[in-house]
């Protein structure tokens, strides 16, 4: 197994898009693509995890807190970061961080404290802001149960406590295939109308290449139409506290 895909589950529940603007959560040191030999997890690095680390033989560090906040200008092992840093390049160990992303999602840190609390009625105290997009696809009417399906269970639509959440307008599009192109309707060259549906839902950044991944790929056009628009509205699944 590569180190890449111990961490691609870590960043599909903790999206690395919801940590804090002072953080540096992510692959902080080492090469994704190599095998991984075994995982270590903390709180934070330390000399004693890294000695831990190589005792074990294991090539990845999974710790809370990163182990670098913001830059280095130098390398040159006069502060504990900058030690632990050239110690875990010179030894090849990659150092991965999950931090203020765990915090701010529903059952991250946070969520499991307000638990061992025994806290009931529990939600976010501060929603997150800037991360939800507003997706809207035109789809001929035939087609739209299965478009729509495929959106949805890719995770669009969520609204507080209620999935697949839209809005759905009748109406008509107009194209006209030019050589070279293979049209599911329509002839080449001429002008076409399609009675069609305008589709509109809502999704967090994070899944916006998933959730068009998915609609393409349902959708029987060969050029699918659609839009993303960015959306001030917090985000009710995600945020501090």
């Amino acid at each position: 197994m590569k180190i890449s895909e111990v961490i691609a589950p870590l960043e599909k529940w903790a999206p690395l898009s919801l940590q804090e603007s002072y953080d540096n959560a992510g692959l902080i040191i080492g090469d994704a693509t190599k095998e991984c030999t075994g995982a270590l997890i903390c709180l934070d690095v330390t000399d004693a995890v890294m000695d831990d680390a190589a005792e074990r033989g294991y090539n990845l560090i999974i710790a809370h807190h990163p182990l670098v906040f913001s830059g280095l200008k130098r390398l040159n092992g006069k502060s504990m970061v900058e030690r632990l840093t050239i110690r875990a390049i010179r030894d090849d160990v990659a150092i991965y961080a999950i931090h203020t992303n765990l915090d701010n999602i529903i059952g991250g840190v946070n969520h499991r404290l307000a638990e061992q609390l025994g806290l009931a009625n529990c939600r976010i105290l501060r929603p997150m802001k800037g991360n939800l997009r507003k997706l809207v696809v035109f789809c001929p009417v035939g087609n739209v149960e299965a478009v729509r399906a495929a959106i949805f269970d890719a995770g669009a639509g969520m609204i507080g406590n209620y999935d697949s959440c839209s809005f759905n307008v009748a109406g008509q599009g107009t194209f006209k295939a030019g050589k070279g192109a293979n049209p599911y309707v329509g002839e080449i060259d001429s002008l076409h109308t399609e009675d069609e549906i305008r589709i509109e839902t809502i999704l967090p950044d994070y899944l916006q290449n998933t959730v068009v991944r998915s609609m393409v790929k349902a959708h029987p056009y060969e050029e699918v139409a659609y839009d993303i628009y960015p959306l001030s509205n917090s985000n009710e699944k995600a945020g501090a506290g």
